[in-house]
């Protein structure tokens, strides 16, 4: 039946979860690829993603008006460098492609240590460590280096070229549309702009396309709609583009920064109430540490997805949300800072919250006056004198409860039962012709 699923257990693990070396393979792939909201490097990741998921693809041109944003001129960039008078690339785009700020525009001149520093950018409290910054929609350009360097930079002359284009061209992006039973989708959201920064976000997009991947193996009730995009005007343009037909999307998921060694934290969607925010509080209630936290209007694409005009019942998983860790934009989110076992963990979560919802659909009892006899359906032990076992009582809430408005997940929340004993007797009592769905024919 299509509500049935092979294992509601929100801790489960797929049917062929990837191992931690082949994460460690994918992710180590990924890691040097210079992303940017547009470009070569972002596609290049949408190829390796495509190894795991066929992708179509939209070009939006450069121009293009999504409510009050535009898609911007193409950025690429070959290389970048500072140069002593003595030759040495005291900073270097092909060491770290952080030391670059994204979206810089053209430059090749020399000039003095005085005219160059306005253009440096260094984080004095993290003397090591490289920042990421951008200057997407205010033209400039600049390089990010680490304190020590910056502090060793001898007065003189310097050469200074970043050899890259900004002209028309397009937004990239990507869907992955794997069909349901139902037209009801499920949105899956990961960007996919971000340069070597391994937590945000590339453990984001191992996840989205393992997940694809699994899910494209199982029987599916619902769509599932998985678009990878860079954050913010990509979510921003896609929504543009799909103003028409986002009515089908019944939840969803942003997810990113799954893969540091903290504990889970769901953002709920500006609803609060919307099932894709019960089922995560539900499944998190049994991860250590785990905490769901109210929507705001500050973090990733939740914010696009969750304003009024759209108000969609999209939540976001993470573990420590942006911002929160000092390594956050830094070139100390590298691949050491990651653990493929962490994003294997989330990877097993979200095929469990998949699991909920696919399975957690309402039924109406078919004969709602008083207990019906389950004996003789098998439903309930025959010998009388002892309590029901824990499958027994999950039957007889299911049958109270049942009545249109109370899903198994509300069943098990207010009779401590666990959801998948639930749903076992959910499907028992539907398979004995006592429970169907409503507006459907008991079948």
């Amino acid at each position: 039946m299509g509500g049935e699923v092979r294992d509601p257990d929100p801790a489960c693990q797929g049917d062929r979860l990837m191992g931690s070396e082949a994460v460690d393979s994918l992710l180590r792939e990924l890691y040097p690829l210079c992303r940017s909201i547009t470009g070569d490097g972002t596609r290049a990741t949408l190829d390796v993603i495509e190894r795991f998921i066929p992708l179509s693809r939209t070009e939006v041109p450069s121009g293009y008006k999504a409510f009050e944003w535009e898609v911007p001129l193409e950025w690429n960039v070959r290389d970048a460098w500072v140069c002593n008078a003595a030759g040495d690339r005291v900073v270097d785009f092909q060491r770290h492609n952080l030391h670059v700020v994204n979206y810089s525009t053209p430059v090749r001149q020399r000039m003095s240590l005085e005219q160059l520093r306005p253009h440096l950018f260094s984080l004095p409290e993290h003397p090591d460590w490289i920042p990421y910054r951008t200057s997407y929609y205010s033209p400039s350009w600049g390089f990010c280096l680490t304190h020590r360097q910056l502090e060793a930079l001898a007065p003189g002359e310097y050469e200074v070229c970043i050899d890259a284009t900004l002209l028309p061209g397009a937004l990239t992006i990507a869907e992955a549309v794997l069909p349901g039973d139902s037209s009801d989708e499920v949105l899956v959201f990961t960007h996919v702009c971000h340069p070597s920064l391994a937590n945000d976000n590339l453990s984001g997009i191992a996840v989205a396309a393992l997940l694809a991947q699994q899910l494209a193996e199982r029987p599916r009730t619902l769509t599932y709609r998985f678009v990878f995009a860079p954050t913010t005007i990509g979510s921003i343009t896609w929504l543009s583009m799909n103003e028409t037909r986002v009515g089908r999307i019944r939840h969803g998921l942003v997810l990113a920064s799954l893969g540091d060694r903290g504990p889970f934290v769901y953002k709920q969607s500006r609803r609060g109430d919307a099932v894709v925010d019960r089922v995560a509080a539900y499944a998190l209630s049994h991860k250590a540490g785990a905490t769901v936290e109210r929507f705001s209007p500050y973090g990733y694409d939740e914010r696009q997805f969750c304003s009024p005009g759209f108000n969609l019942p999209v939540g976001r998983l993470t573990r420590t949300p942006n911002g929160r860790y000092p390594e956050y934009h830094t070139s100390a989110d590298n691949l050491d800072f990651i653990s493929a076992d962490a994003i294997r963990e989330a990877l097993e979560l979200c095929v469990g919250l998949c699991a909920m919802l696919e399975s957690n659909q309402a039924y109406v009892n078919l004969a709602p006056k008083c207990e019906p006899r389950l004996g003789p359906r098998n439903l309930f032990r025959n010998l009388g004198g002892r309590g029901p076992s824990e499958l027994e009582h999950a039957v007889l809430w299911a049958l109270n409860m049942s009545d249109g408005s109370n899903d198994p997940l509300e069943i098990a929340v207010r009779s401590g039962i666990p959801y998948p004993v639930v749903i076992r007797a959910v499907h028992a009592l539907r398979d004995a012709g006592l429970l169907r769905l409503p507006g459907r024919d008991n079948a």
